[in-house]
């Protein structure tokens, strides 16, 4: 009489088979630093600047508003790039993630999300020109959004429906799955290109309301 095999179910785990935290976090943490170089930092400095008085100065300048604004965008999106080549240096060698996706959807990612940071922090200080109130913005409409409804500590499919949907406006949501692509599957086009092009769209708002919003006036 032939024995008859048994099935023993097991579940398997794609892309973290460890079920490693830092796997699934470290990526939102980079989202996070971002977040805080380009939107917070630059919020911060720029309303120094016009509580200073050195923003009249440039006001006063020759250079056009479309020409403040991108010298304003270059030299924080150098410091920004950087920031994020050492976070992803920092995820590889010191916390052993591995990086399976390519240097150039990274890099496009990187850029896009800047560009949108860099743009609503110039935004906030246009309206704010104030240190503490432009701290505040910045932490409520980016840094809080970006930890609680990105993916980054809750996962979004465990949302409510109508949460979910609320996170669709919150671009580091788009950042985060980009980054959790990158490291732990690789160039999954299908999952890159929709969250690139929320990136694009997200700049493209905020550095056209800064550049609408900004005038050569002090009221």
């Amino acid at each position: 009489m032939a024995s008859v095999g048994s099935v023993e179910l097991r579940h398997r785990y794609w892309f973290n088979p460890e079920l490693r935290s830092s796997d699934a976090i470290v990526p939102g943490i980079i989202a996070m630093v971002m977040t805080m170089t380009g939107t917070l930092l630059t919020a911060l400095i720029v309303a120094r600047e016009w509580e200073r008085g050195t923003m009249e100065s440039m006001l006063a300048s020759p250079a056009g508003m479309a020409e403040l604004t991108f010298a304003k965008l270059g030299c924080y999106f150098v410091l920004g790039m950087g920031s994020m080549a050492l976070s992803v240096l920092m995820a590889v060698f010191l916390f052993g993630l591995p990086f399976r996706g390519s240097i150039l959807a990274l890099s496009a990612a990187s850029a896009l999300f800047l560009t949108f940071a860099l743009g609503f922090g110039l935004f906030i200080s246009t309206l704010a020109r104030n240190q503490f109130v432009a701290a505040q913005v910045a932490f409520i409409a980016t840094m809080l959004p970006a930890m609680m409804l990105s993916g980054m500590i809750f996962d979004i499919a465990s949302m409510p429906h109508w949460l979910q949907i609320v996170t669709y406006v919150v671009p580091a949501r788009y950042l985060v799955s980009i980054l959790q692509t990158l490291f732990l599957a690789g160039d999954v086009w299908a999952v890159i290109l929709p969250n690139l092009l929320g990136l694009a769209l997200a700049a493209t708002l905020a550095v056209g309301a800064t550049l609408i919003i900004t005038r050569r006036r002090l009221d």
